[in-house]
């Protein structure tokens, strides 16, 4: 419990001193480049108080959730077959370097001009451009199975659903936590620019109009916005979830 309290008082007291920095280097600097903290602060709260902030945020993670969820899902999948059976991975592999190397951007604009400016084009755009990384790394942790677990699961004649969730998740369940945390900090990042491309709301959208009317002060409010419920995230759900999957290793 102490060391759990040391944590968070250290990371408060980071974010505290970060704050403060800025709004000396801010004060020092006397440029609308460069709004001071508390400016931002107040313009956060405004749009909170009067603007469209909880719509737009709303909007950019369901984007968000059901492109990690249509990724996980496809990707883990594709995975789990390339580091079964070689012949699947000898096929696909080709593939997966593609769009490894392909740039979002690139995907997105070719989703828009294909099938329009719609949610649909939006979502598979993005849950594309996650889609490779969580089938390498699911095909890694395939790769990586023990197989004496598996002989012992024969020996012992266990049926196909004990094997899984028995043998086969507790030994995939790091790599899904490293594909899920790492798929999230992609996906948000490319559905701004997705909504900033193509769409009529979201973060990616607010960001886009204030950055046309160059107010500084909105473009910041939404991005300490977003990125504080990405962090909420990571630490409310995310690493609990690591932390129960990982039980048994202790």
């Amino acid at each position: 419990m102490r060391i759990a309290s040391s944590s968070l008082a250290a990371r408060v007291a980071s974010v505290v001193l970060f704050f403060v920095i800025w709004e000396a280097a801010a004060r020092l600097a006397a440029s609308r480049q460069l709004p001071p903290a508390t400016m931002v602060i107040l313009t956060l709260a405004s749009e909170i108080a009067h603007g469209g902030m909880f719509h737009h945020l709303a909007m950019t993670l369901l984007r968000v959730l059901l492109s990690f969820v249509l990724a996980m899902s496809i990707g883990t999948v594709i995975g789990f077959l390339m580091g079964r059976w070689r012949a699947v991975d000898a096929a696909l592999d080709s593939w997966v370097l593609l769009l490894l190397n392909l740039p979002a951007l690139v995907v997105t604009v070719l989703a828009y001009i294909w099938f329009g400016l719609t949610e649909v084009a939006a979502i598979g755009a993005v849950a594309l451009n996650k889609l490779p990384l969580v089938v390498v790394t699911l095909r890694e942790g395939v790769r990586a199975l023990d197989r004496d677990f598996a002989d012992m699961a024969r020996v012992f004649r266990l049926s196909a659903w004990r094997r899984v969730r028995h043998i086969i998740m507790p030994q995939l369940s790091p790599f899904l936590i490293v594909a899920a945390r790492s798929g999230l900090s992609l996906i948000w990042k490319i559905v701004l620019v997705v909504e900033l491309l193509g769409r009529s709301d979201g973060v990616g959208f607010q960001i886009q109009l204030y950055f046309q009317l160059f107010d500084v002060a909105r473009v910041l409010a939404y991005t300490i916005a977003f990125v504080a419920i990405i962090q909420a995230i990571e630490w409310a759900i995310l690493q609990p979830i690591e932390r129960h999957v990982a039980r048994w290793r202790r």
